[in-house]
């Protein structure tokens, strides 16, 4: 599969940008864990043109991070193209790796974003939608992208028609998550829709499947079954970036990989979070570490009292101690 010249091999496997969660220290032991590409967490296009420190460093990336997309979002279409082209200009204007594409999100359901009309609210205005990602793909240089649902609500599911339009519009390659905005993230995601994407015989850009993917066995039968050319991965990521090693090695080879031991996720946590505080420094890296932290031990036997201690503690030695702690006592998990 290719996006413009990036060339991503057979069936690859996506990182969904989230907030609060993708960071790049988070992205970092997702590319060790052979996520094939990552974006950024989601770039206000207005908080990019007011020159909002969180929005710039938001699309700060790394080297070892390549090939990243930075997304952005918005419903103003002069803004959009603004955030574009400083997207474009990233390394210009942040330094690091920069961007290998450009895309906009069309498809986060959160009420803050959704109902101003950005993220997935733009699918009550498709036309807007299409001639936002037009005048996107007229003003940069790079591959742009668009990820998207499958409409707003049960009655409006518009995506067959749609995708070709944003296609029309020179977008390169398509994410769909199987769910309405309305549905958030309840239910089970539908593949059906994305499937018919696949199917229609006038699309030619890659259609990358997301939604509900949380195993090896059910990305092998959603590969197999909606014959999509990528899949992305989300939520099922969050504790668990080791996931696209699973999913990797079942493609490959249709056996199952033993699950990761305590001692492993120690070792991981560790790396994480050092990384966090590389690139965050310490307090703010640590404060952002707990919750991957937590969720990185879910599930373990009378964990509670050291569970909370890694959600609350400051000091990265005290926390350090504590993950040796957590290898001592469940290591042979």
């Amino acid at each position: 599969m290719k996006i413009g010249d990036i060339d991503l091999g057979e069936k690859p496997l996506f990182l969904a940008p989230m907030e609060d969660v993708t960071d790049a220290s988070f992205r970092f032991v997702c590319k060790e864990f052979g996520a094939d590409m990552m974006y950024t967490e989601f770039v206000s296009s207005d908080g990019l043109i007011r020159d909002a420190r969180k929005a710039l460093a938001k699309m700060v990336t790394h080297d070892y991070e390549a090939p990243i997309g930075i997304q952005i979002y918005g419903n103003i279409p002069e803004a959009m193209v603004d955030a574009a082209r400083m997207a474009e200009d990233a390394v210009r204007l942040v330094g690091g790796h920069g961007a290998d594409l450009i895309d906009i999100n069309f498809g986060c359901p959160v009420n803050k974003i959704a109902r101003r009309g950005a993220g997935s609210g733009m699918m009550k205005e498709p036309d807007k939608m299409v001639r936002i990602t037009k005048m996107v793909v007229d003003a940069v240089r790079l591959p742009v992208t668009v990820k998207t649902r499958l409409g707003w609500d049960e009655d409006s599911k518009i995506i067959v028609d749609l995708a070709e339009r944003l296609q029309d519009a020179g977008i390169m390659a398509i994410t769909i998550h199987g769910r309405t905005r309305c549905q958030m993230y309840k239910g089970e995601a539908d593949w059906t829709l994305i499937g018919k994407v696949k199917e229609n015989p006038r699309m030619r850009i890659p259609v990358i499947g997301n939604g509900d993917i949380c195993s090896p066995e059910k990305a092998g039968e959603y590969f197999d079954r909606y014959g999509v050319d990528g899949i992305m991965i989300g939520r099922a990521t969050y504790g668990h970036p080791w996931i696209f090693r699973e999913i990797r090695h079942y493609l490959d080879t249709g056996e199952l990989l033993p699950p990761m031991g305590v001692a492993e996720r120690v070792d991981l946590a560790k790396r994480h979070l050092a990384k966090s505080i590389e690139v965050k420094g310490e307090k703010v890296g640590v404060l952002e570490m707990r919750r991957h932290l937590s969720a990185y031990f879910k599930g373990l036997p009378d964990f509670k009292d050291t569970r909370l201690k890694l959600v609350t503690l400051y000091e990265p030695e005290e926390l350090y101690r504590t993950l040796d702690y957590v290898k001592e006592r469940w290591g042979d998990l």
